[in-house]
């Protein structure tokens, strides 16, 4: 399991990425795009996922991913369990989620610096 501390600390990491406290929610934002946020209680988090995907997703693994409310159907958005992932797992997605919302550019340049390249 990890905490909403596990993500602030790998979210500093993210280029143009900010931390935003809206209704007594935390969320993570690339401009105004929220690419994860919090529930109230911290017990589960929304995260940027491709519309396409997510059913499948959920369906995988319900015990771990729910669909968004109906409200954010919309929105290339899903929901997962705290307790059901593990600091690796929130990692991949969260670093997944914030790639949907930056320029190309720097999601390129990120891909270098983890490659341990110097980026173009």
């Amino acid at each position: 399991m990890f905490t909403v501390d596990d993500v602030r600390q790998f979210a500093r990491t993210l280029p143009r990425s900010s931390e935003h406290l809206i209704r007594d929610r935390v969320k993570f934002r690339v401009g105004k795009i929220v690419y994860v946020a919090f529930s109230r209680d911290e017990t589960l988090m929304g995260f940027g996922f491709p519309k396409e995907e997510r059913a499948a997703l959920v369906a995988a693994e319900p015990d771990r991913f729910l669909m968004p409310r109906e409200s954010d159907m919309r929105f290339n958005w899903v929901v997962a369990r705290v307790a059901a992932l593990d600091v690796a797992e929130m990692r991949e997605l969260v670093l997944e989620a914030w790639r949907m919302c930056v320029p190309k550019k720097v999601r390129v340049e990120q891909e270098a610096l983890q490659a341990g390249r110097t980026p173009s």
